[in-house]
């Protein structure tokens, strides 16, 4: 049944493979932009006000450690729990479980702010887990870093296991 209706949110939703992992469709990008001044240094260049997609995540295949220039605000639509593992700039470890049960300490959406790493991946238990992404200033692949595992671990290394264990590279 799970592997059934994966393929049916990836047919249904058009949606395609992610870099990170995962499978993605973008849904809305601002017909506005954000000029950024060279001064700046988070930004070169225009952004787009604000973009959103679907994202689905599997069992299977999970988000790697990545990072943008943007806070990132999740929704929660269908399936399971989405454990999101954030690596704040100061050193701090957060896990964010994105959900539709608050009883059990989750939420139906979280913020992840600019230039934290993060990573995502379904709660045990849960075949897959299909959310959304708004990102302010819009999401721009210029502004998209992957992490290489033993460079993240030199930065976090109380969190060697997990970082090995949801990095691609």
């Amino acid at each position: 049944m799970s592997n059934h209706a994966i393929q049916q949110l990836v047919d249904t939703y058009s949606l395609l493979p992610h870099p990170e992992g995962g499978f993605y469709k973008e849904t809305y990008r601002s017909a506005d932009s954000i000029a950024f001044d060279k001064g700046i240094d988070r930004f070169d260049g225009e952004r787009s006000m604000a973009t959103a997609i679907y994202f689905l995540i599997s069992s299977e295949n999970f988000s790697a450690f990545h990072r943008i220039k943007s806070d990132e605000l999740w929704h929660f639509y269908a399936g399971g729990s989405l454990l999101v593992h954030v690596l704040h700039e100061d050193g701090r470890y957060e896990q964010i479980k994105v959900g539709n049960n608050p009883a059990a300490g989750e939420v139906f959406q979280a913020v992840v702010p600019a230039g934290a790493w993060f990573a995502s991946e379904c709660a045990p238990e849960v075949a897959f887990s299909f959310v959304g992404c708004t990102v302010s200033p819009g999401f721009d692949f210029a502004d998209f870093e992957l992490a290489y595992a033993d460079a993240l671990i030199q930065s976090y290394p109380d969190h060697a296991t997990l970082i090995q264990r949801l990095c691609r590279q």
